[in-house]
Parts: structure tokens; C-alpha cells; sequence
């Protein structure tokens, strides 16, 4: 059972914020930038005690969050949202929260969102500022990749490009509630079709549209689920029993594994879609944090 606060934050996001967005692409986008991310308030006081810097014109739109002392490591953050909404400031709960929690710089990468911008803009956006921070003289083993929802997505994608191209991989990945599997064919899609307190399963394909236009959905750089996942880096999967996301984690987990590579799958019990955003207010969001952090640690001393 989730904690009472969960129950509480179950109850407000089935009736705030779970929607029916329809077919009007340019209506999706404008009623999920409205609905998704923290308020502006809660960003603010997120990130107490750590600086945050957006870049300037010469570095790849986003933003640094730092901790006094931190170490020479860095957190690449990115951000969910559809593919279609939020931005960096928007999930700076999570954001500050691992920063904190490792002692780690972390940047927050910003990408154009759709229908304005279709795919490959988000990836091609998010690929380039990896590039630029390996240029930067970071050394890809003190990387660390982390995002959340479509965001998740992205750095599976992300990943899966890397290591086709032969390019520096990361030391390992963190992935809340990713979504990677754009044709909405998984099991979880229809098992937890009425109790996911976030989504309807039609959301799917409204968002999905919204991205791709005329794209195919089984691209692996669209739908990760559909990538092979052999020399992949270290990746710890949180996600919730009641998500209908549920095994767009648990599919690309089992083909780490199979493919000899180290994954780590975490469900969390009866608790909404990136419960994390709730950050210190939530039990289950502390636990989650504390675990993906730790994760990162372990393989970033």
C-alpha cells in the first residue's frame, strides 16, 4: 500500500491533472504545459541551498544546479513532460534532489518541445548537449544520465545512439517511469488501463502524434523497447505498479539482462506517474531519490 501521503497525491493527480487531450495536436500541447511540471513556487524552494545557473549563449540551452563543495562529477538531467511540455525549471525537484543527494554538479538540459518542433529535434537537441559536455573536458566514466517520463525515453535513445555511432557512453542511467514504447502495444497499457492515476491509455497516442508526425513508432530512437541492448552501460528503472507505463521499463530491463549488461528494475506499489516531482514531501519520492542516487555513487565514487 502506498503511504497516506501517496494515497493523498494518488487522489489529487486522478482528478487535477489525469485528461482526455483529444486529436487537436496544438490543444494537447497547450493543456499538458498548463497541467505538467511543479508550480513555480515549489521549483523555487526545491533548491535551497544550491545554485542554479542557466547557461549562456555559447553552451546548450539548460541550466546548472550545483552544491557548495560539490564534486567532479556531473548528473545529465533530462526532463519529461510528452515530448510536448515542461522545461528544466519545471523538474527541479527531482533535479536539486539528486544534486543534493550525490554532491554531484547537475545539468539540465532544455530541447525544442512538438508539434512545434517534431522528432529528431528533441533527440538531435539533447545528443548535441551531450557532445558539448563531453567537450567540456568531463570525462564520460564521471557521467552520470538521468530523466523521467519521456525523458527516460530520451536517454535510452540517447544511449542506443552512442553506442551505434561509437561514442563515449556514460557511467550508468537512471530512468523514472520512462516511456519507450510509443505504439502502446505493452501489456501494461491495457492491464492498468483504469487504475493508473495519470493517464488513459489513449493519452499514448495523442502525445505520440503530437511528436512524430509522420515518424515510424518502432524506431528504437523513438521507441527504445524496440532497440537491441548489447555493451549497454549499468541502468536502474523506477516505475509504479499501477502505471500503465508499467512495462515500457520492465521489457527494456529484461533485455539488459539478457544481453549480459547490469539493470536494475525498482516497482513502486500504488503510486502515480513520476512520483518523484514530489521530492521531500513524499515518502516513496525520498526512498526512490535515495536509491537512484546511491545507484549513481556506486558507479561514480
Amino acid at each position: 500500500m502506498p503511504s497516506l501521503t501517496g494515497r493523498f497525491f494518488n487522489l489529487f493527480v486522478r482528478l487535477f491533472v489525469r485528461r482526455r487531450y483529444g486529436d487537436d495536436e496544438y490543444k494537447t500541447a497547450k493543456l499538458a504545459r498548463r497541467l505538467f511540471g511543479a508550480p513555480r513556487l515549489w521549483q523555487k524552494w526545491s533548491t535551497r541551498g544550491l545554485r542554479v545557473t542557466p547557461t549562456d549563449g555559447n553552451a546548450p540551452p539548460g541550466e546548472w544546479i550545483e552544491p557548495a563543495n560539490h564534486q567532479d562529477a556531473v548528473i545529465f538531467y533530462v526532463h519529461g513532460g510528452g515530448f510536448i511540455s515542461c522545461s528544466p525549471q519545471t523538474h527541479r525537484p527531482i533535479a536539486s534532489a539528486l544534486a543534493r543527494r550525490t554532491n554531484f554538479r547537475l545539468f539540465s538540459v532544455d530541447y525544442p518541445l512538438a508539434p512545434e518542433h517534431r522528432f529528431p529535434a528533441a533527440l538531435d537537441n539533447v545528443f548535441a548537449a551531450y557532445r558539448w559536455l563531453l567537450a567540456q573536458n568531463v570525462s564520460p566514466g564521471r557521467i552520470a544520465f538521468a530523466g523521467d517520463s519521456a525523458g527516460g525515453g530520451l536517454v535510452l535513445s540517447m544511449l542506443l545512439r552512442l553506442r551505434d555511432e561509437g561514442l563515449p557512453l556514460p557511467a550508468c542511467a537512471v530512468c523514472f517511469s520512462a516511456w519507450t514504447d510509443l505504439t502502446g502495444t505493452s501489456d501494461s497499457n491495457r492491464t492498468n488501463a483504469g487504475v493508473d492515476d495519470m493517464f488513459y491509455p489513449e493519452n499514448i497516442d495523442e502525445f505520440a502524434d503530437a511528436y512524430l508526425l509522420d515518424a515510424s513508432k518502432e524506431n528504437p530512437l523513438v521507441s527504445p523497447v524496440f532497440g537491441a541492448y548489447e555493451n549497454f552501460p549499468p541502468v536502474l528503472f523506477h516505475v509504479g505498479s499501477t502505471e500503465i507505463l508499467l512495462d515500457d521499463s520492465r521489457r527494456i530491463h529484461q533485455k539488459i539482462q539478457a544481453a549480459g549488461g547490469e539493470s536494475r528494475l525498482e516497482i513502486f506499489e500504488d503510486i502515480f506517474h513520476c512520483w518523484q516531482m514530489a521530492a521531500e514531501l513524499l515518502p516513496e519520492a525520498r526512498e526512490s531519490l535515495g536509491q537512484a542516487a546511491e545507484f549513481i555513487r556506486r558507479h561514480i565514487p
